[in-house]
């Protein structure tokens, strides 16, 4: 009896979902474990840190004026260049200064003079008056006339004194260690008290970084240290604008003792060496203070951590390449690692990249990440 056509095609449906299946399961035996980066939880020094924005402050810069007026003669310097204190900056014309203190020389030798007569005429009176041969009124009158030639030489002595100054002043010096900005006058210009900067003097070695810290985190600090959780001391870095860490560490010399009102903050300095003068005055940067006193702490890489609604987790690889579900407790987070409080064992192989492969109890081909 001939098969019916529909029942060869029921076997024939059958023979090819049993035939795919056979070929799912094999191929599923065959494919290879999930490629995963692991890292060790490791302990290591982490101190807690904490970063704000700064700016570099010169620690001294003045604007040099003239003090006498005159047309300048001289400029001493190359602007933007380093020069010493007690370098001359500029010279103004002093003849007229030097013709002023020659004729206050000359009439205080002339008031000189004038007292050493007083002095006789008076002896001489005196002498007079003992022997009786000049009355009293005599005495009294050379007595005040010795009196006004001291006092015109105290008087002149007054004017060469300021004339002196004033012939001092017309070579402008530098009174610090310092870098000169742009000059505002050129030689042959009028300078006086009224004529504004001449030029700007910066000193940048050291400099100070100034930066805003929040009053809550300032008391929080403070309480940490009489409680000795920290130490007095910290250690300050900054970051340059280019993203370059600065490798001289600063030392904090100045909290303020006010609080701006408008940020609640505080305001704290701390100085920098900067001999060769790569900070300058006015910079923003990011500063970064962190404890003095080593804390060796659990860490694993950040990228380690991931969460859900329980929080956070880990996925640890054991010694069988299966993958495991670790629930951790992360207390912070400092350069680029988590810190772990509780979950995990020193040594213990996490996950770092490829975690979205995985689930609880896969097996997976697992390669140490470089460096770990």
């Amino acid at each position: 009896m001939p098969i019916p056509r529909i029942l060869l095609s029921t076997l024939a449906l059958g023979v090819l979902v049993a035939t795919n299946l056979t070929a799912t399961a094999s191929f599923a035996q065959q494919a290879p474990a999930p490629s995963v980066i692991v890292a060790p939880a490791k302990i290591m020094d982490l101190r807690e840190s904490v970063d704000f924005t700064g700016r570099l402050v010169a620690v001294q810069k003045v604007d040099i004026h003239a003090r006498v007026s005159g047309f300048l003669e001289k400029i001493n310097f190359t602007e933007g260049k380093k020069v010493t204190a007690g370098t001359v900056l500029y010279e103004v014309e002093d003849g007229s200064y030097q013709a002023a203190l020659q004729q206050v020389e000359g009439s205080l030798a002339a008031a000189q003079a004038q007292h050493d007569l007083a002095v006789i005429e008076r002896d001489r009176q005196r002498q007079l008056f003992a022997s009786n041969t000049t009355p009293q009124s005599k005495v009294d009158i050379a007595e005040a006339q010795l009196k006004k030639a001291e006092a015109d030489l105290v008087s002149l002595e007054g004017s060469k004194a300021k004339a002196e100054l004033d012939l001092s002043y017309t070579k402008i010096t530098a009174p610090f260690d310092g870098i000169v900005g742009l000059t505002t006058a050129d030689v042959g210009a009028l300078v006086g008290p009224d004529s504004g900067a001449l030029v700007t003097l910066t000193r940048l070695d050291p400099i100070y970084v100034q930066f805003p810290v929040a009053t809550a985190l300032l008391l929080e600090y403070r309480e940490g240290v009489k409680s000795g959780k920290y130490s007095g001391g910290a250690n300050v870095g900054i970051t340059l604008p280019n993203g370059r860490q600065y490798p001289e560490k600063g030392t904090v010399d100045f909290i303020a003792s006010n609080v701006s009102q408008g940020t609640d903050t505080v305001i704290v300095r701390a100085a920098f060496d900067n001999a060769d003068s790569t900070l300058l005055d006015g910079t923003l940067v990011r500063v970064n203070l962190e404890q003095e006193d080593k804390q060796e702490v659990l860490a694993v890489p950040e990228q380690a951590i991931q969460r859900d609604q329980q929080g956070a987790f880990v996925m640890v690889v054991g010694t069988d390449s299966k993958v495991e579900l670790r629930r951790v407790d992360v207390t912070r987070s400092a350069r680029g690692q988590a810190v772990i409080a509780s979950g995990l064992k020193e040594g213990e192989q996490v996950i770092t990249d490829g975690v979205g492969k995985v689930r609880p109890s896969a097996t997976v081909d697992a390669t140490p990440a470089a460096g770990g």
